[in-house]
């Protein structure tokens, strides 16, 4: 971990004009922008953000979005919810919305072994199927990995279009970053960016609680985002502070 920079700091900077005196930060809301024009791709992510484009021209009615935590599914599916004009339901909920999907196209987030009731899951296919609308799964595993006993589900399942996310690569997480400090207004460097990127846990939650940090921090001490502060924003998310 690199050395605390000494005075004077270098043009690394990015802050909304904070003043020298410590100041209360306040955890005033943050406006994120959320539409198919904001969406950040790259190699890591392709096909699902392809996925999203070509709809509705879809290769089946159902897709399955599989990733790991962090790997922007949830981000991806309120997009495509957006555009399809589809209702997004917790996959634990399902049961208590029966008739959702003959209404319209649906997001089910989450779907896992403990959050599945595979009866409402095979209900909604039939709808689904029997009303032409769409569905999207979000989960960080196919459907082999759940555990699915319902002979007449797995069927259902096996028809279902399955996409891989990975984890966010260099290139989008770098991207994240420098669009997380845009949403509220700083500017920083591009070498802290990068000094980010090569030491930060690889998640897009990550990326939110550091760009978090960092405002928070700078605010409150009245200093420059640079890698001095980067670093230890770093050390304070390996220990556990948010």
């Amino acid at each position: 971990m690199a050395k605390p920079e000494t005075s004077p700091q270098q043009p690394d900077s990015g802050s909304k004009k904070h003043g020298k005196p410590a100041q209360l930060a306040l955890e005033l809301p943050v406006e994120r922008a959320i539409s198919r024009d904001d969406l950040l791709e790259s190699a890591s992510n392709r096909l699902a953000v392809d996925l999203i484009d070509d709809w509705p021209d879809w290769p089946a009615n159902a897709v399955v979005l599989a990733g790991p935590v962090g790997s922007g599914k949830s981000h991806l599916a309120a997009i495509w919810a957006g555009e399809a004009d589809a209702v997004i339901l917790p996959a634990a909920e399902l049961a208590e919305h029966p008739g959702i999907a003959a209404q319209g196209n649906l997001v089910i987030e989450d779907a896992a072994p403990d959050t599945l009731d595979e009866e409402a899951l095979f209900h909604t296919f039939n709808q689904l199927l029997a009303a032409g609308h769409y569905l999207l799964i979000t989960s960080r595993s196919f459907p082999s990995a759940w555990m699915v006993e319902l002979k007449d589900l797995q069927s259902r399942l096996r028809l279902a279009h399955l996409v891989e996310l990975s984890e966010p690569d260099d290139e989008l997480l770098s991207a994240i970053i420098v669009k997380l400090f845009a949403d509220r207004q700083l500017e920083v460097s591009a070498q802290t960016v990068s000094y980010l990127v090569a030491r930060m846990e690889r998640s897009m939650e990550a990326a939110g609680r550091l760009v978090s940090w960092l405002d928070r921090e700078a605010l409150a001490r009245g200093r420059k985002i640079n890698r001095s502060l980067a670093a230890e924003a770093l050390a304070a998310m390996e220990t556990g502070i948010k």
